[in-house]
C-alpha cells in the first residue's frame, strides 16, 4: 500500500481531522439543539470546502518537493476529481437522510447530533474499508474488475430508480430494527433511549441513528470503488474521502432547503458511475487521463444540475392578499 505522500503529511491529516472534529463537537455543544439555518448551513460549507482545497495545496506541495511539477499536478488532480466524486454521491446519501427524518419526523433541532455521529461512524468505517481495499488491489490486481463492474451495475440500478419515490416503510434494515428494538411512541429530548410503562426501550432518535449508520455502509460500498478508479494510492483515497465526509452535515442542512431544485441530480450521478466503472474496466487497455475524468464529472454534474434548476418544480406563488397579510 505504498503511497507518494510523506509520513508528516499522513501525521497533519490524522491531527487535523481529529481538530475539526473536536471543534465541530464543541461548537455542537455550545450551540445544544437548534436547527440550522440556510445561512449557518452555507458559511459552514465553505468553510469545509476551503480546508478541503487547503489541503490539497498543502498536498501539491509535499509532492513537489520531492517528485516535481508534473507528478505534483497530477496527484492534486487526482485528489480533487476523488473529492469531487465524493462529494457529488454523498448528494444523493443526504436525499436518504432527508427522507429518514421526515418519515421519523425528527425534529430540526435533534437533526444536528444524529448526523455528527453518523459522520464519526462514517470516517471509521471507510478508513477501514480503505484500508483493505488498498491491500486487496496491491495484491489482486483483477479485483479492480470486479470493481469497475459492480460500479457500472450500480449505476444502471441508480439510473432505474431514479425518479421512483422511495418506501422506507418496506426497508429490510427498518423492519429487522422494528423486530429487536422496542421504540418510543414519541421523542425524549435528544435522549436515545427513555424509560416507559416503567421499561427502558430506545426512542425513535436510536432508530434513525441506526438507520443513518445503515446508510453509510450501503453508500460507502458504492462510492469507495469509484475514488479507486481514479487512483489507485491509499492517501488520496483516503483524505478526498474523509474531507467529503467531513462537510456532510452543513450540507445537508443546504441542501434540505432546496432539494426539490436537484430532482435529476440522481441520473447525472448515475451516468458518472458507468463512466468511472467503464473507465476501472479498460484500465489495462486504455489509460483516460485524470484531467479528463475530472473534466467529464463536473461537465455532467453542471448539467444536470442547470437542468435540474430549468426544470424544478415551481412553488405555488402567493397572491397579492397573501402578501399584504403577511
Amino acid at each position: 500500500m505504498a503511497s507518494i505522500a510523506p509520513a508528516w503529511l499522513w501525521a497533519f491529516f490524522v491531527v487535523s481531522v481529529i481538530v475539526a472534529l473536536f471543534i465541530d463537537f464543541v461548537v455542537l455543544k455550545k450551540q445544544g439543539a437548534h436547527a440550522v439555518g440556510v445561512k449557518e448551513a452555507l458559511n459552514w460549507s465553505l468553510v469545509w470546502v476551503a480546508l478541503s482545497f487547503a489541503f490539497n495545496g498543502l498536498f501539491w506541495w509535499a509532492v513537489y518537493q520531492d517528485h516535481g511539477m508534473e507528478v505534483a499536478n497530477t496527484k492534486s488532480m487526482e485528489f480533487l476529481t476523488g473529492y469531487l466524486i465524493e462529494k457529488s454521491l454523498a448528494v444523493d446519501n443526504i436525499f436518504v437522510f432527508l427522507m429518514i427524518f421526515t418519515y421519523f419526523a425528527v425534529p430540526p433541532a435533534f437533526q444536528k447530533r444524529v448526523l455528527m455521529i453518523g459522520i464519526i461512524g462514517a470516517i471509521v468505517l471507510r478508513t477501514v474499508m480503505i484500508l483493505v481495499g488498498s491491500w486487496l488491489i496491491a495484491h489482486f490486481h483483477w479485483i479492480l474488475y470486479v470493481f469497475g463492474a459492480f460500479l457500472v451495475i450500480t449505476g444502471i440500478k441508480m439510473w432505474w430508480a431514479s425518479g421512483q419515490e422511495p418506501d422506507l416503510e418496506s426497508n429490510p434494515a427498518l423492519k429487522l430494527l422494528k423486530r429487536f428494538m422496542p421504540v418510543s411512541k414519541g421523542f425524549d429530548g435528544e435522549k436515545f433511549f427513555t424509560v416507559e410503562n416503567g421499561k427502558k426501550i430506545a426512542t425513535p432518535l436510536l432508530m434513525v441513528v441506526a438507520l443513518v449508520g445503515v446508510t453509510d455502509v450501503i453508500f460507502a460500498v458504492d462510492s469507495i470503488p469509484a475514488i479507486f478508479a481514479i487512483t489507485t494510492d491509499p492517501f488520496i483515497v483516503l483524505t478526498s474521502n474523509i474531507f467529503a465526509i467531513l462537510g456532510l452535515r452543513a450540507m445537508y442542512f443546504l441542501l434540505a432547503a432546496v432539494a426539490t431544485k436537484f430532482h435529476l441530480l440522481s441520473y447525472g450521478l448515475a451516468v458518472i458511475l458507468v463512466f468511472i466503472g467503464t473507465k476501472m474496466l479498460l484500465i489495462d487497455v486504455v489509460k483516460i487521463p485524470v484531467l479528463v475524468s475530472l473534466g467529464v464529472v463536473v461537465a455532467v454534474l453542471a448539467i444536470t444540475m442547470v437542468w435540474s434548476v430549468k426544470t424544478a418544480p415551481r412553488l405555488p406563488q402567493r397572491t397579492a392578499d397573501e402578501v399584504a397579510g403577511g
